[in-house]
């Protein structure tokens, strides 16, 4: 039986909701979402993780990061022809290309207490726009329109640099723009925007059409915004939403923070799922998991996806 929301059919009717989420290998509903899992949250197996996303989840759409211990980026073109073959093999399509671009200290901020242990470059930006060019490149051999980036690793006082961090989300916008690629930025809890209301200044920041938001609020609780769903979210541009990463954290007895399924936590996704909806998001809810509670990561993902379809299927978008 096909259920759609009054929305879906002002949105376009059923056709249109069937070209957006597509019916899932189990026969459920035309979800309004294209429900996605990143592939390295499963395996490192590009093949295997394909497989239970496809097979198992039922699932259409992917995202992309990493495969076979590589980033994306370090792929090889026989690596990217591989990938692409596993791809069609499954009948899969990539949300986005989940690059780490700008996730390196400012250059010129004191050194970040988040940033990588390794020497850093003398020409971060220069490798950086090599970085931006390389994800445009591959998003184009993917067949997606979405590349994600950061805003470089949080620094204490920000204030000094945040006009020409800004500057540079700006830029990079731009040349994606020309592309006709979205630059798509995560609210990283590492970064210097973490938080649903951090991330509201920085779309107001760099209002470019061919920039928005990668809404994570996992990472936005995980930077202590416990009320990054519904208060933060009330503050976003629905519009300016492009792609959401799904995942959960819960504060446990002493205090700390920490990862958790999708279906325990802060963030009440089952809300969060139809707030999307209602709002007329129409892009990826895709599965992040990071929490690393089973027994290995195919089945800490196996886990909080479990949670993540019984919120879909309660929020009547599955």
């Amino acid at each position: 039986m096909m259920v759609l929301t009054r929305r879906g059919f002002i949105g376009g009717g059923m056709a249109a909701g069937l070209a957006m989420g597509g019916v899932n290998a189990f026969g459920f509903a035309a979800s309004p979402f294209r429900i996605a899992v990143i592939t390295d949250e499963i395996s490192q197996d590009f093949d295997h993780a394909c497989a239970v996303a496809a097979n198992d989840f039922g699932m259409k759409w992917v995202e992309l990061r990493g495969m076979w211990k590589k980033s994306l980026l370090a792929l090889s073109d026989t690596e990217i022809a591989e990938a692409q073959r596993i791809l069609a093999k499954y009948k899969l399509s990539v949300t986005d290309i989940a690059s780490p671009l700008f996730k390196v200290d400012w250059p010129g901020a004191p050194k970040s207490e988040h940033s990588a242990k390794n020497t850093p470059s003398t020409d971060v930006m220069k490798e950086q726009q090599q970085m931006l060019e390389k994800s445009i490149a591959l998003a184009k051999q993917f067949k997606t329109n979405k590349v994600r980036c950061f805003d470089f690793w949080r620094i204490e006082d920000v204030a000094p640099y945040r006009k020409a961090i800004d500057q540079t989300l700006a830029e990079a916008a731009a040349t994606c723009g020309k592309q006709g690629v979205t630059l798509v930025l995560e609210n990283e809890f590492a970064c210097n925007t973490a938080t649903g209301r951090e991330a509201a200044r920085a779309l107001q920041a760099v209002p470019s059409s061919s920039f928005g938001l990668n809404w994570d609020p996992g990472n936005a609780v995980m930077r202590g915004e416990f009320d990054a769903y519904p208060v933060a979210w009330k503050m976003l541009p629905k519009n300016r939403i492009h792609h959401c990463h799904v995942k959960n954290a819960v504060k446990g007895s002493d205090g700390k923070v920490v990862w958790s399924p999708v279906g325990t936590g802060v963030i009440d996704w089952t809300g969060q799922f139809r707030d999307l909806a209602k709002a007329g998001y129409r892009g990826a809810v895709s599965l992040e998991t990071h929490w690393h509670g089973g027994s290995s990561p195919e089945d800490s993902t196996r886990k909080s996806w479990a949670g993540m379809k019984k919120a879909l299927e309660d929020s009547g978008t599955f």
